[in-house]
């Protein structure tokens, strides 16, 4: 009884906030800050900077691929050394495969935290001076929400824009 209740009144307190629909709001703070030219910006020098990394990644899995096949199809007319060879130069590579997956996805968190760090502050400009201009009393994620009936401002797009002039 007691959840009907308060459901009851979360669905009273959402209707009538919904006559007030400029007073919510939601915003997708991810999309918002990947859709700027500073997020584009990291993305490139990123991608720039493990280039060479993700190359030599690209070719040793093809040539990982290549040698198990061999040793799938040849290993058992092989002789044993050839055999040991083909193993072991399957696991040096694999060991340097994995090496430079692991180098290549701490470049990127390093980077994403790196970008997330600077554009906290100006993310949180950024939604002040959103919530000021249309007179929000709630901001939700828009992850967050999941069901409304009313059509709620999404002030992404417009966050994205602040951002984009504070850089």
């Amino acid at each position: 009884m007691r959840k009907l209740t308060g459901a009851l009144f979360f669905v009273c307190l959402l209707g009538s906030l919904g006559a007030q629909a400029a007073e919510v709001a939601v915003l997708d703070w991810r999309k918002a800050l990947l859709d700027t030219q500073a997020a584009q910006r990291s993305m490139n020098q990123l991608k720039n900077q493990i280039a060479g990394q993700q190359q030599e990644a690209e070719a040793l899995g093809k040539e990982l691929q290549s040698l198990q096949e061999r040793l799938q199809r040849d290993g058992a007319t092989m002789s044993d050394a050839q055999r040991q060879s083909a193993q072991q130069e399957f696991q040096t590579k694999g060991q340097r495969f994995q090496q430079l997956r692991q180098q290549i996805a701490e470049a990127r968190m390093r980077s994403e935290k790196t970008f997330l760090d600077q554009a906290q502050p100006k993310l949180e400009q950024a939604v002040d001076q959103v919530i000021e201009r249309h007179d929000i009393e709630v901001l939700a994620d828009r992850e967050g929400v999941i069901h409304t009936d009313t059509e709620l401002l999404d002030v992404t797009e417009e966050v994205t824009k602040i951002l984009n002039s504070l850089n």
